[in-house]
């Protein structure tokens, strides 16, 4: 039997909750690993994992097996990362975990170039605005904006996440452009849903800071809609500057409360930390920030 192998699958068992949902994972059957992790049993002569018709969960044999088994995964991934580092043309599948909106008017346009420079990497992009857990979803990179979580994922900066409070020039015909912050208030305001800030913002001069409670009839979870909305009419809203920026080029917006500025952010690449960064990850990660210090420098 292949132990290396058996203990990937064992890993994935553990790591997914159930037999069915590791061999999705693997591209295997389920009788396959469910006949690999039962050979693996007897070879070592204990049962590691209690089976129920409902879920799995680990003996104490298999809790202390489960402990080695993802050092073992570590060091083979540290090997072929470091054997890979040493070799000339990045290789391998690339799994990108993005924001929608950053995804496709940012990354979008930029990936085609990066296949062309290293054509043997093979990309898949995922564009989600909720976040996900990078290890659980099984990516190599996430692209991350604000705030970090303490993790063990170590973080690049990409490029500043400017927004802009704005609105249709129809809407501030009917409703008037508000002066101050506090006049928010009397307005409708479209809301972002995974903002950790959704109903309060915070704008300064260079005088002060003014945090505002807002509220409006309408809440959505990404970018590109929340734009829509405004365009036609409906309230007033903050947008990172890459979202709003052709409405307001082309005067479908306007922005609102100019000597303000809403708090400064910075997209980050995020990735899982080790001895040895995979050569497709330095290669892309390095790409994005050459892109994005390119576009600051032409602004």
């Amino acid at each position: 039997m292949d132990s290396f192998g058996v203990i990937e699958m064992f890993v994935a068992v553990v790591e997914n909750q159930g037999f069915s949902p590791a061999a999705d994972k693997l591209g295997v059957s389920k009788s396959a690993v469910s006949k690999r992790i039962t050979q693996l049993e007897t070879k070592l002569g204990v049962r590691l994992l209690h089976r129920t018709t409902r879920k799995i969960s680990l003996t104490e044999a298999g809790e202390n097996y489960f402990e080695h088994a993802l050092k073992a995964l570590s060091a083979a991934k540290d090997a072929e990362y470091a054997v890979t580092h040493m070799q000339g043309e990045p290789t391998g599948k690339l799994r990108i975990n993005a924001p929608m909106s950053f995804g496709r008017i940012c990354l979008a346009k930029l990936i085609p170039q990066f296949l062309q420079m290293y054509p043997k990497i093979e990309i898949n992009l995922q564009l989600e605005d909720k976040t996900i857990d990078l290890i659980e979803g099984g990516y190599d990179i996430a692209i991350r904006v604000g705030a970090l979580p303490n993790s063990t994922l170590v973080a690049r900066k990409l490029m500043p996440c400017r927004s802009v409070v704005c609105a249709s020039p129809d809407y501030l015909k009917i409703q008037g452009a508000p002066m101050f912050p506090s006049e928010l208030i009397q307005h409708n305001c479209v809301l972002f849903s995974y903002s950790s800030d959704v109903n309060e913002w915070s704008l300064s001069n260079s005088d002060t800071t003014e945090t505002v409670q807002v509220s409006g009839n309408y809440k959505v979870n990404n970018s590109e809609a929340l734009k829509e909305a405004l365009v036609q009419g409906i309230g007033i809203g903050r947008l990172p500057s890459f979202v709003a920026e052709s409405a307001l080029t082309s005067g479908e917006l306007v922005p609102v409360l100019s000597d303000y500025q809403l708090p400064e952010q910075t997209f980050y690449a995020v990735f899982p930390e080790r001895q040895f960064l995979p050569a497709k990850v330095r290669v892309f990660i390095d790409y994005l920030i050459e892109c994005f210090n390119e576009d600051e420098m032409s602004r």
